[in-house]
């Protein structure tokens, strides 16, 4: 498939894609460290805990600052932005998963990568007549789910 960072995409796939997502580089490679492997069902309720606020994703990466949580997390947020991102590029695989006649209770996220995208490029004014520059990168999400063999 043109596009995707993976290479071989198999028979019993599913695929879905998020590009120009205005979301957090940081939190989005956390995510995406955090739910790869996971079972789509397992992703999906660590995420939907994770926007209210009852669990965080723990940041293995980009930890200036990032305190601890309780439990056994470590350095820990919560995202609420790009976990919803994260949620709506998660359904859309399904759904993809669906209409090709997938179980989606054996769904696993074999693949999940978020990079940078296009720069919005905008500038800001300031005093006596100069501008200061005020870029923005924004993110492209992808998802791979495989059908696991009972």
């Amino acid at each position: 498939m043109k596009g995707y960072s993976i290479k071989e995409i198999g028979e019993k796939s599913a695929i879905a894609k998020g590009v120009d997502l205005n979301i957090s580089l940081k939190d989005s490679v956390n995510i995406a460290h955090h739910l790869r492997g996971k079972k789509l069902t397992h992703a999906r309720e660590i995420i939907d805990r994770a926007i209210k606020k009852e669990i965080p994703i723990p940041y293995f990466r980009y930890l200036d600052s990032v305190s601890h949580r309780k439990g056994k997390v470590g350095p820990g947020r919560f995202p609420v932005k790009a976990l919803k991102a994260f949620r709506d590029v998660l359904d859309n695989a399904e759904a993809n998963a669906e209409f090709k006649n997938l179980d989606t209770g054996n769904l696993v996220i074999v693949h999940i990568s978020a990079y940078k995208g296009r720069m919005i490029k905008n500038y800001t004014p300031k005093a006596y007549g100069r501008s200061g520059g005020l870029n923005r990168d924004l993110i492209t999400l992808e998802v791979v789910l495989e059908e696991e063999q009972a």
